[in-house]
């Protein structure tokens, strides 16, 4: 497998940045809206975002350049609103992002609602799906030099949710979110339900691990990296009696049957076999096949 190796400080500051968002991708978005001392609203989407605390809760995000009027107005003021966004508005948050002069309002130029807060003095938008209400527990700089970043630290005060995205369990209804996710240049992706998939979590057991399965499982040609992840993540081999179950199935002794006298054959039928079973999210039946 022959790959690339590239050291960053043989590239240019805007090579090392265009691989940077093209690989750690697709990344959420924070709509940020500020106010500055003398009341100017300012709206100003930033995809260096994520939430990396939920006791006190905590969300980052990144201005990548010094005088950006989102960076400026949270040093003085303190305050921010970070928006949620979602597909219904990924236009009208595009808009927001053009360096306007400072003083311009980009709610008025995106078309977006401003929306009064309960805790901080900057506006929230109304047309978006979740809001935090922030304020800022410290910013840290990596110099001024083009693409440092200010990584903004934002404590949510108050959380604004849209009673049409709350399902009735009190929990938000991620597929209903219909979320959006920056890519690398200009591209975007769509977090709607046919895009997402679950995994279950290895929390409550302990996962027997790819190394416990069938030395022949890890060489084989059917079973990918995420069947073999999937397989590890069972917290025990199978049973003596599913295995004689699987064993008296007819699609199992039809393979054994059809390619006695060829185990690699028959090997890889099986895979196949069990393959679907994965598929079918059978896992028991899937991993006492590979055992066989």
């Amino acid at each position: 497998m022959s790959e690339i190796t590239l050291d960053p400080k043989d590239l240019t500051q805007k090579e090392v940045h265009g691989h940077l968002l093209t690989a750690i991708a697709p990344r959420p978005i924070a709509l940020v809206s500020t106010i500055d001392l003398e009341g100017n609203v300012n709206l100003s989407p930033f995809s260096f975002f994520n939430v990396f605390s939920s006791r006190p809760p905590i969300m980052v995000f990144s201005p990548a350049k010094k005088g950006k009027d989102t960076l400026i107005n949270a040093e003085l003021t303190r305050e921010v609103v970070i928006n949620i966004v979602n597909y219904s508005i990924v236009e009208q948050m595009s808009l927001s992002s053009t360096t306007y002069p400072r003083g311009v309002n980009e709610f008025v130029k995106s078309g977006l609602t401003q929306q009064p807060s309960i805790k901080v003095k900057p506006p929230r938008v109304e047309e978006s799906p979740v809001s935090f209400e922030c304020t800022v527990d410290r910013i840290i700089s990596y110099g001024d030099e083009p693409g440092a970043g200010n990584l903004i630290f934002a404590k949510v005060e108050l959380i604004h949710i849209r009673e049409e995205y709350m399902m009735d369990n009190g929990r938000m209804d991620t597929a209903k979110l219909d979320l959006v996710a920056r890519m690398g240049g200009s591209w975007y992706c769509r977090a709607i339900k046919d895009a997402m998939f679950e995994i279950p979590k290895p929390l409550d057991s302990l996962g027997i691990g790819v190394d416990s399965l069938p030395d022949h499982t890890r060489k084989s040609d059917i079973l990918t990296g995420n069947n073999l992840g999937r397989l590890g993540n069972l917290p025990s081999t199978p049973s003596r009696e599913m295995m004689d179950q699987m064993r008296a199935s007819p699609d199992v002794k039809r393979i054994l049957e059809e390619f006695d006298g060829d185990p690699n054959q028959c090997r890889k039928s099986l895979h196949g076999l069990a393959q679907q079973y994965i598929m079918m999210n059978e896992m028991e039946k899937a991993l006492a096949i590979i055992y066989l």
